[in-house]
């Protein structure tokens, strides 16, 4: 009897325990949305030098210097919010890559990829799923991964049980929850009228630098070791001439079929003078607030997945599950043109990497890359 009595305190203290820490950590994220982030010593890419250096992870030009500034960090994903409240994002125009699948309930969300770029703003960050985790596993030594907590149910979709089996939390993982103002913060004014849940904001160069001093991780570990060592990306090719460009001019799809669907729509409109995709999210042009520009994408891929629901007793909706590891059908447009395809990611550390129809592995133009995840058997107009 004695010791039912002290099981039953030591659950309930445990208990007591973490809802403390909860409570504090977010209320140290609340009111960081009182003070305002200062970028002292930070600059935007110098565009005026001659574009000389290819970015590693997708082979756009850049200049010597934004070369010496890459080469002393890792690649850094970044979980942004498609949600209609959380629009315009921020700092998504100069992602190097992003990977869009559905989060929960037909609603979007973007992994993305910084590592030639640093926007000053990046946001609204939210949640890990773990198929974001696997994708991003893929760019090369313990990459790092800014979000803002995380899928938790035991099960099958616990990206944060994920996180801690693959050794990085605490290390390469820079959870908002376990890393400090003001290295993320809460803007109210920025978004007015929306949810808190859609006011978390990062600067790329604050979760570099808190990496490099907090964790040991610059472009190197504490081993000394390199974080593309062993990893390789893919080839790159320049622009099509104006006169040898496709003209598939259009490209449609859609995440989920229901009435929330008509919001998460994607449309790409070919520009054959730029040679770029013009993105259209939910029926209206998808803007960076940053910029106040449209998104412009040289590289528009469609990778199928076979989708399922995690079924794991998470009460605020379903937890889903995409399986991006292995191989499936792809469409890959470039250069105004469209190749259909397959792709393959052997395990979770390897790249996702894209094939012809003759299992030629495709050279990408080099510039922006836009990877939207579809469930298996979605239709594509182009």
């Amino acid at each position: 009897m004695n010791k039912n009595i002290i099981i039953i305190v030591g659950v309930v203290v445990y208990l007591l325990s973490a809802l403390g820490s909860y409570a504090f950590f977010s209320a140290q994220s609340t009111r960081a949305g009182t003070q305002k982030p200062t970028y002292e010593g930070e600059e935007e890419v110098e565009n005026a030098a001659p574009k000389t250096e290819a970015c590693p992870l997708n082979g756009e030009l850049y200049s010597k210097e934004a070369k010496a500034k890459w080469e002393t960090r890792r690649p850094l994903g970044i979980m942004v919010q498609n949600n209609i409240e959380a629009r315009p994002q921020s700092g998504v125009s100069s992602a190097d890559i992003i990977h869009e699948i559905v989060a929960e309930g037909g609603i979007t969300r973007f992994l993305a990829m910084y590592y030639c770029e640093e926007p000053k703003i990046v946001g609204s960050v939210r949640s890990a799923r773990i198929y974001f985790v696997e994708l991003l596993q893929g760019f090369g030594n313990n990459p790092l991964y800014g979000h803002v907590g995380g899928a938790n149910t035991p099960g099958p979709a616990d990206a944060l049980g994920e996180i801690k089996d693959i050794d990085w939390y605490g290390y390469n993982d820079l959870d908002q929850f376990a890393v400090p103002f003001p290295n993320y913060w809460r803007d109210y004014d920025r978004l007015p009228g929306r949810d808190t849940e859609h006011t978390v904001y990062t600067n790329t160069q604050k979760l570099w630098d808190f990496a490099g001093k907090k964790r040991d991780l610059t472009h190197v570990d504490e081993d000394d070791v390199s974080w593309d060592e062993d990893w390789k990306g893919w080839e790159f090719q320049k622009d099509a001439k104006e006169e040898d460009r496709g003209n598939t001019k259009s490209i449609s799809y859609g995440f989920w079929d229901d009435a929330l669907g008509s919001d998460y729509t994607v449309e790409w409109t070919y520009d054959p003078l730029t040679n770029t995709y013009v993105r259209i999210n939910g029926g209206e042009p998808h803007i960076d607030k940053n910029t106040e520009k449209q998104l412009r994408i040289k590289n528009v891929i469609v990778v199928f997945a076979d989708e399922s629901v995690a079924d794991d007793g998470y009460e605020g909706g379903q937890h889903l599950l995409y399986d991006v590891i292995g191989s499936d059908d792809a469409l890959i447009f470039f250069n105004g043109k469209a190749i259909k395809g397959s792709y393959e990611k052997e395990d979770e550390e390897s790249m996702m990497r894209f094939y012809d129809e003759d299992d030629e592995e495709i050279s990408l133009v080099g510039g922006k890359i836009w990877i939207s995840v579809l469930p298996t058997g979605n239709e594509v107009t182009y």
